[in-house]
């Protein structure tokens, strides 16, 4: 039953994280390449203000959700189960990690500028942040299929 728990909330979690994927993925890309400075800039800021604190804590549970999921699963380690729930904790690790390294520092960079004084480069600052952003995508949608077949497949 324990195990049937943590799938649930890895897999809720999990579907937090790829819901922004796929928002960006229908409309929110599309709209924020079109925008002018002052637009892209105020509404990055009042995204990267929302989901700073909401959004590290999702993370950051599904980690935490995906790493017990794989200790309840050790029992059966050549499971199907096991071995989709190891390669989705590994996604959203990659996901984890591309955020920190580099979404994280240009949504800090993308802070100080204001809607009157931003660099001259803002376009390439905002190409940066989603190509990162579109590797990241391609990881944790991945890993949340992963996941989903071994569920589906495996238990």
């Amino acid at each position: 039953m324990l195990i049937k728990v943590t799938l649930l909330i890895t897999m809720l979690l999990y579907a937090f994280i790829v819901a922004q994927s796929f928002f960006y993925i229908l409309a929110m890309s599309k709209a924020s390449k079109k925008m002018k400075a002052a637009a892209y800039i105020e509404t990055r800021q009042l995204i990267d203000q929302q989901l700073r604190t909401s959004l590290s804590l999702v993370y950051y549970s599904a980690v935490t959700a995906s790493i017990a999921l794989i200790a309840f699963c050790v029992v059966n380690p050549g499971g199907l189960l096991f071995t989709c729930a190891i390669i989705a904790l590994g996604a959203l690790i990659v996901d984890v990690v591309l955020a920190l390294s580099g979404n994280v520092p240009l949504n800090r960079t993308i802070d100080t500028w204001t809607t009157t004084t931003y660099p001259q480069n803002w376009q390439q600052v905002r190409a940066k942040w989603f190509t990162l952003y579109h590797i990241r995508q391609a990881f944790n949608i991945t890993g949340f299929i992963i996941l989903l077949f071994g569920i589906v497949f495996g238990v």
